[in-house]
Parts: C-alpha cells; sequence; structure tokens
C-alpha cells in the first residue's frame, strides 16, 4: 500500500498554505490531520466552513458536539480523532472518567445521552437510526433542526474519521485510553 506522509506546508498549494497559517494562528500549530487534508485545498476548506457553520446558532454547545465528536469517532475506530476530541472535550469541561463514558455511550445526563445514543445510532447503521433512538432524541426535547445538525457532525466527523483511516497519518495528540 503506498505510504501517505503528512506535508510539510511549503508542499501545499496557496490556498491550503493561507487556510493553515490561519489554523496555526488559532491553534498554535498544524494538526497533521488538517496537513494532510490540505493535500485538498478545497476538501479542507469545506471541512473548515462545515465545523464553523455547525458551532453558529447551533442546536448544541461546544461541549455537545464534542460528545458527538467523541462517540462517532469511537463507532469509526479513529484513534486521530479520539486522542484530539479527548483533549478537545477536556478543554470544555468533561472529565476523563466522562470522555471514556460518552465513548461506551453510558453518559448520565439522559438528555446528552439521548444525543449520544442517536449519533452512535446512525454511525453504527450508515445513516439509519434505530427507531428508538429517534424517539428517544424527540422524547429528550429536541427537534427537526437538531436532527439535521446532529446529522452534518457526523458527517463531518466521519470525514476525519475516514481521512485518518485511509492515510493512518501520525497522532499528534495524546492517546485516548483504550476503552
Amino acid at each position: 500500500m503506498k505510504t501517505i506522509s503528512v506535508p510539510a506546508k511549503e508542499q501545499l498549494n496557496a490556498a491550503s498554505q493561507s487556510i493553515l497559517e490561519a489554523v496555526q494562528s488559532k491553534m498554535g500549530k498544524i494538526p497533521n490531520l488538517y496537513a494532510t487534508i490540505g493535500y485538498s485545498s478545497a476538501a479542507l476548506k469545506a471541512m473548515l466552513d462545515t465545523e464553523s457553520a455547525l458551532s453558529q446558532d447551533s442546536s448544541y454547545t461546544a461541549k455537545e458536539r464534542e460528545a458527538i465528536n467523541l462517540i462517532v469517532s469511537q463507532v469509526n475506530n479513529c484513534d486521530y480523532c479520539l486522542a484530539a476530541h479527548t483533549m478537545l472535550a477536556k478543554l470544555k469541561g468533561f472529565s476523563e472518567e466522562e470522555t471514556i463514558k460518552i465513548r461506551k455511550g453510558e453518559y448520565s445526563d439522559s438528555k446528552l445521552n439521548a444525543v449520544i445514543q442517536l449519533a452512535k445510532s446512525i454511525a453504527d447503521n450508515k445513516g439509519t437510526a434505530k427507531e428508538d433512538d429517534l424517539k428517544n432524541f424527540f422524547e429528550a426535547g429536541y427537534d427537526e433542526k437538531a436532527l439535521i445538525e446532529l446529522t452534518a457532525l457526523i458527517a463531518l466527523r466521519s470525514f476525519t474519521n475516514y481521512v485518518f483511516a485511509n492515510t493512518r497519518i501520525p497522532v499528534d495528540f495524546t492517546a485516548a485510553a483504550a476503552i
């Protein structure tokens, strides 16, 4: 199999370089996954624009979005995204123990757990959620807007999960605990 390497910023086109400079300014570094996605400036821009759009006027808080990122990355067995989103989830206020419970689909808050279970169901079943998980989601107080945004968040995270699965680039975050 061809080995995919993490490109140096200078190896990428001007559009990707510009985007990655903004990422570095905001994050203090260029994550290996972002640099690798930068092989396609269109894909990098689309990913970051989608992430930004889904954080504005969102049905979910930043903390809740990290819970969604964790469960989807767990379903997809993405070591890279589990490492990155465990770190981000902790920065948003989750404890290490809570990140593990989320990844196991055993979170104690019933409302957030309804989101986690539905995200897991959608990711596990290639987009088609179990009826009970949808029912619990709506009974927990979520609406159609929240369902559509959840589906978009799952698609976004699956994209990064799939990039890692097909490149196996080095993880440049502390590994998430095994469960």
